[in-house]
């Protein structure tokens, strides 16, 4: 299989992981296992909230949660070991239903797609290698090879450039609101949460305090 750009209509920018591959699940359990290495405990479900940033920004994310400050190098640490846990818990990740048919389908059709993941290739590549997909042969892109991860836009920028094809021209396929970086809403102009999400609002924060308090999650980065 194969990504090009010789065919007519917009390009597709697939997501890996939920999106493309069974492994969501296997990430938060390989997170969990890497925090409580490292002697932090939290919930699977807000584990569960973060999966789609990047590493980085994960960690910092759901650290900020516990009130412990967190030293650079304990940070990469944490990373390491989820990669390690990750990479023993590989073999049970499966291709979700009809993934391979897709990228099959558009491939024949001269459609063009690509791969755009949060992930680094190291754990990128099992996956990939599930999926059937050779990095070496389609458009992959990965958190190594941009300087932003989600929500920022540039590993699908990355993607669409790739393609040679204009962003406006290009679909992004994903399975969490960190695909989809479009605009943030505030509570206190007095909308509410569901209506400001159904105008496209991919997070809702309180008032600009709030806003400010999770800066990383809509962007506004520290060192990733």
């Amino acid at each position: 299989m194969k990504s090009n750009n010789t065919g007519a209509g917009p390009a597709f920018l697939f997501d890996l992981d939920g999106t493309l591959v069974d492994s969501v699940y296997q990430h938060v359990l390989a997170w969990r296992e890497a925090l409580e290495k490292a002697g932090i405990e939290l919930a699977v479900w807000r584990i569960h909230r973060r999966i789609g940033m990047s590493g980085g920004l994960f960690v910092h994310a759901l650290l900020r949660e516990t009130g412990r400050p967190l030293a650079n190098k304990e940070a990469a640490d944490i990373q390491r070991a989820h990669a390690e846990a990750y990479a023993r818990m590989a073999a049970q990740v499966r291709p979700l239903p009809g993934a391979r048919e897709l990228l099959e389908h558009l491939s024949q059709a001269n459609i063009p797609w690509a791969i755009a993941t949060s992930g680094k290739m190291e754990s990128a590549v099992l996956a990939l290698k599930v999926l059937g997909v050779d990095p070496r042969k389609a458009t992959v892109v990965t958190r190594d090879q941009v300087q932003y991860a989600k929500p920022d836009p540039d590993l699908f920028l990355a993607a669409a450039e790739r393609l040679g094809m204009e962003i406006s021209s290009s679909i992004v396929v994903g399975d969490s609101v960190w695909d989809f970086a479009i605009g943030v809403g505030l509570l206190s102009g007095g909308y509410g949460q569901d209506e400001l999400e159904r105008a496209g609002a991919y997070r809702v924060y309180q008032d600009p305090a709030d806003l400010m308090r999770h800066l990383d999650e809509v962007g506004g980065r520290i060192a990733d």
